[in-house]
């Protein structure tokens, strides 16, 4: 028998290799600078209900750390910029935030990744000095916690550090961080990290000045001629995002760096902009977002390595309406607080739409918070009529009759009429109004069909298209070779040899 410390190195170590071998995968970037953010356990059953499984966070918020304990869910914790200065000065500092944030909640809960700051070299650029320190400190915490095998720690940077980035096969850093950039590569390599960067091609279309077209940046097809090529290399790029990671990896072997693999810590498309916003609207983000996820889930690599998947954030999950800035800046989320999707979209292994198998309990067709309310109008009284809605719980005196508005009313009828009609062909939509949600809107005495309290059981095929597809119509289902699944289980049978 082994020690119990080493059975836990053990397990923690194994816990890395199955992650290892998972191939590339697509998570959300988790904001919380919002009015009304969810409850942590709603936060989870919503990750859960859509089949997302790697979230990273700005911060280590223990409601969610301890929320995300014993499930899937694979999470990057993030050291603020405000704490960056701290714990590169002091390497207890560090061993504290260690110990506080992450070996507190192991291995229960599932941290994979430190993100040392967001942006720091063009946020604060004179923190620049003690960024690597800061990343070392915390890399020796790991060490001392036996952690360091699992937990990987980087440090996000945009993508403005490369001044110019195409044609990628020209692409390096800005000089002006050479010493930093030679120091922190050498540390990813050193540890087995990831270089961490956000890449948005929305604001390399809209600062493009016409330059690239949109198809380029939204990652639609692309015929041959119009792809853009790098005249050094000759490589066709039919997307943008493909370019700039290229461009990073170019940047990396400028210092003499390669082998490092690369890690989109943010993308996304803002889905509403001011009026001097036109390209951030809906369709685009759909669009985007959507071929983002087809496009890792794809599993393959960039025209300069294109045998290197490169995995990807979604920024971001839900719209944070505090954060200042332009409108767009408010609306990047997928979701709208609620929990109602903003735009269709799916990850794999999604289970958010209802399937054949499946009852629908636990998911709600609710009215959208930002649908007109003359649209909800129309809506509440075609469900309530033609649609056989049963609408006696929202009349005067009921129980679903408070909160007396447009909203409550018409998601009540939406729910009651999709739970009726599903099993028939009906669907979650009401002229665009309507969506689904996994959070519960059931108050008081007043039950939502779908509820735990429900009897509500029927069965029905997904109410919408969730996600992008292949060309040929496929779903993007990532292709795993059967041989990656069986260094896992081998490791599971020793594991249970050793407990």
């Amino acid at each position: 028998m082994f020690p119990r410390q080493w059975r836990k190195s053990i397990i923690l170590f194994i816990m890395f290799m199955l992650t290892y071998v998972s191939g590339a995968f697509v998570g959300v970037n988790i904001g919380t600078d919002m009015t009304n953010f969810p409850s942590a356990s709603d936060v989870v059953a919503i990750l859960k209900a859509n089949g997302i499984n790697h979230v990273r966070l700005y911060d280590a918020d223990p409601r969610l750390l301890t929320a995300f304990a014993k499930t899937e869910i694979e999470v990057m914790v993030g050291v603020t910029n405000q704490e960056v200065l701290g714990i590169g000065q002091s390497p207890s500092t560090a061993a504290s935030w260690v110990n506080k944030n992450v070996a507190a909640y192991m291995p229960e809960t599932n941290i994979t990744a430190i993100a040392v700051g967001s942006e720091v070299l063009t946020a604060i650029p004179n923190a620049a000095p003690v960024l690597v320190p800061v990343m070392n400190n915390l890399h020796r915490a790991l060490v001392a916690a036996q952690l360091n095998f699992q937990v990987k720690v980087s440090s996000p940077q945009a993508m403005d550090i490369i001044p110019k980035y195409f044609p990628p096969s020209t692409a390096t850093f800005n000089s002006t961080f050479n010493a930093t950039m030679y120091q922190l590569l050498q540390f990813l390599k050193n540890t087995g990290s990831s270089y961490m960067v956000n890449a948005y091609p929305y604001y390399g279309y809209i600062q493009g000045g016409g330059i690239f077209p949109i198809d380029y940046a939204l990652l639609r097809p692309l015929p041959v001629p119009k792809q853009i090529v790098d005249s050094n290399t000759l490589f066709h790029y039919a997307s943008m995002i493909d370019a700039m990671v290229d461009a990073v990896y170019y940047s990396m072997e400028a210092l003499n760096f390669s082998g490092i693999p690369i890690r989109v810590t943010e993308t996304g498309w803002p889905w509403h902009g001011g009026e001097n916003e036109p390209d951030a609207n809906v369709d685009n983000a759909k669009t985007y977002v959507n071929n983002v996820i087809h496009r890792v889930l794809n599993n393959s690599g960039t025209p300069r390595q294109p045998s290197i998947p490169v995995s990807a954030y979604i920024y971001e999950l839900f719209n944070e309406d505090k954060r200042p800035g332009p409108i767009s800046e408010k609306n990047w989320g997928m979701l709208f607080a609620n929990g109602t999707t903003v735009y269709p979209w799916r990850f794999r292994s999604s289970t958010a739409a209802v399937t054949n198998n499946s009852s629908a309990d636990g998911m709600f067709c609710v009215a959208k918070p930002n649908a007109d309310p003359n649209s909800l109008k129309n809506g509440l009284d075609w469900a309530c009529g033609p649609g056989q809605a049963s609408c006696s719980a929202i009349q005067e005196g009921q129980p679903c009759f408070e909160p007396n508005n447009i909203y409550n009313h018409s998601s009540y009828a939406y729910n009651d009429y999709f739970h009726r009609m599903r099993s028939s062909g009906g669907t979650c939509d009401f002229d665009g109004t309507a969506a689904m949600t996994t959070i519960d809107p059931s108050h008081g005495s007043c039950i939502y069909a779908g509820s735990a309290n429900s009897n509500s059981s029927a069965t029905q095929q997904p109410p919408f298209q969730l996600g992008p597809s292949s060309p040929d119509g496929q779903s993007s289902i990532l292709q795993i070779p059967a041989t990656t699944f069986l260094f896992p289980t081998i490791i599971l049978l020793v594991l249970v040899q050793l407990s």
